[in-house]
């Protein structure tokens, strides 16, 4: 079976590393998968990436270039605008879905939010031959709440190999490699408003006696920074885009994400396949990863609660994540399954 992966982006999102990890395993498992990404320097890397990984690979100035005869075409797209060329260019689309669907601000915005996706993005999944979403929770969100068909459910997964709680020594060797000194929590997002990175430095404020370090870039990154200056949080520092997160999991000590929006968050099960404890919020596709007070905590995101959170973490949370992960999180068996749906729609 023959199948093309398209996506319009032209830089590297959660979207793009899970076709990078996924697409491989794809054909090790006899599917003949393919990718088509715009001829972009921002998502070099991930093409680069999928062809050293044996994944024919069509970098595209115009979809007018792209090959036909494919089995199944999926798409995944930044901008609604991209699925009506999509559509325009291949007349049977199955769309893969990382967005998120709802995000939980406050009830005004959070009904806007909705409203916008139900006016841009819905139409296009009504239109799709299926729709392939990455939780179980979001699949039963799209059928529920905008009446969409044909949606299965292919929740993420991680390599745990690649992710992992630290060998002896060698946490205490990359906490010297970084500099780390005292607790230190991660908070791996992207600077976007869902992310919440306003509750983190309020966090930060009430906890002194701990570092925290913000891992991503985005739009929001230097609004951050200026209140990060303006609050004189010493204890914040501020990483940038990273190639080395496997090792500060392993050197760190938490994780913080007090997100409002998530389809199903890699950073979440990158950190918990590291045996990292993490500290989130109990929105519907967190609450589908972690257990609050055994694989994880999940708690609201007020700065007073997760301070508390952050200082009374209970033993073994990071054993029994990983044995979540193990157990349902794998990227081997994500692509099993998503080799399944693919073949069964």
């Amino acid at each position: 079976m023959r199948v093309l992966f398209l996506t319009d982006a032209r830089t590297v999102g959660g979207s793009e590393v899970y076709l990078k990890e996924v697409l491989p395993r794809l054909r090790a498992l006899g599917l003949e998968a393919e990718a088509a990404l715009p001829r972009a320097p921002g998502n070099a890397p991930v093409r680069e990436a999928l062809a050293a990984g044996g994944v024919p690979v069509h970098a595209y100035a115009s979809l007018a270039e792209l090959p036909s005869g494919y089995d199944r075409v999926v798409a995944s797209a930044w901008y609604p605008g991209s699925y009506r060329a999509f559509f325009r260019r291949y007349l049977r689309l199955t769309l893969l879905v990382h967005d998120q669907i709802e995000i939980f601000y406050p009830l005004g915005l959070r009904q806007a939010y909705r409203q916008g996706y139900r006016l841009l993005q819905v139409p296009h999944l009504r239109r799709a031959e299926g729709v392939i979403t990455v939780s179980r929770w979001a699949a039963h969100w799209l059928e529920k709440v905008h009446g969409i068909g044909r949606v299965h459910a292919v929740p993420n997964g991680v390599d745990p190999e690649r992710f992992r709680p630290p060998l002896p020594g060698e946490r205490e060797a990359l906490r010297v490699r970084y500099g780390f000194t005292r607790f230190t929590v991660l908070v791996p997002a992207r600077m976007s408003p869902e992310k919440n990175h306003l509750a983190v430095l309020r966090t930060a404020r009430l906890l002194p006696q701990a570092d925290f370090l913000l891992v991503g870039t985005g739009e929001l990154l230097g609004l951050w920074q200026r209140a990060a200056r303006l609050l004189r949080l010493g204890n914040v520092r501020f990483l940038g885009r990273r190639q080395d997160m496997p090792e500060l999991y392993r050197a760190a000590d938490a994780v913080l994400l007090p997100t409002l929006g998530e389809n199903q968050s890699l950073a979440t099960l990158e950190a918990m396949a590291s045996g990292l404890p993490v500290v989130t919020t109990p929105i519907p596709a967190q609450r589908e990863l972690v257990e609050d007070g055994r694989t994880g905590r999940l708690v609201r995101p007020d700065p007073k609660r997760l301070a508390t959170a952050l200082e009374n973490l209970p033993p073994g949370l990071g054993q029994a994540a990983r044995a979540h992960v193990l157990a349902r999180h794998t990227l081997e068996a994500s692509a099993r399954q998503l080799k399944a749906i693919l073949e069964g729609i």
